[in-house]
């Protein structure tokens, strides 16, 4: 195991919101780009991900609702710069792994750069 920070590199600290698919993409990307947003971003599933600068995540969120857009999530994240996909056998250890980290009183938050396909 590292110490604390040892793979910080491997993720972008930043505000996430998502909003479910269906939302206007041009609405929200216009409103976001205005309230500071760093990035927006569909998904395969049609939902949006909108990035901010950290310290202006509650500003942008404010500014999002007022514009008539509720994040179905929101909060500031360690987002993985790239992804490790698992499956089978491999995402049942790798759950297990997390789990275990989870449950563990001093930990308060996990941050994974794995995506278990379910």
């Amino acid at each position: 195991m590292g110490t604390d920070g040892s793979v910080a590199f491997l993720f972008t600290h930043c505000g996430q919101m998502l909003f479910a698919p269906g939302t206007n993409e041009a609405a929200l990307m216009d409103a976001a780009i205005e309230a500071g947003a760093d990035d927006i971003q569909s998904n395969e599933d049609g939902s949006i991900e909108v990035i901010t600068p950290p310290n202006d995540f509650a500003a942008v969120k404010e500014a999002l609702e007022k514009a008539g857009f509720k994040a179905e999530f929101g909060e500031v994240i360690q987002k993985p710069q790239n992804e490790t996909e698992f499956a089978g056998e491999d995402a049942l250890k790798m759950q297990k792994l997390l789990d275990a980290l989870e449950s563990l009183d001093d930990v308060q938050e996990v941050y994974t750069t794995a995506v278990i396909e379910e």
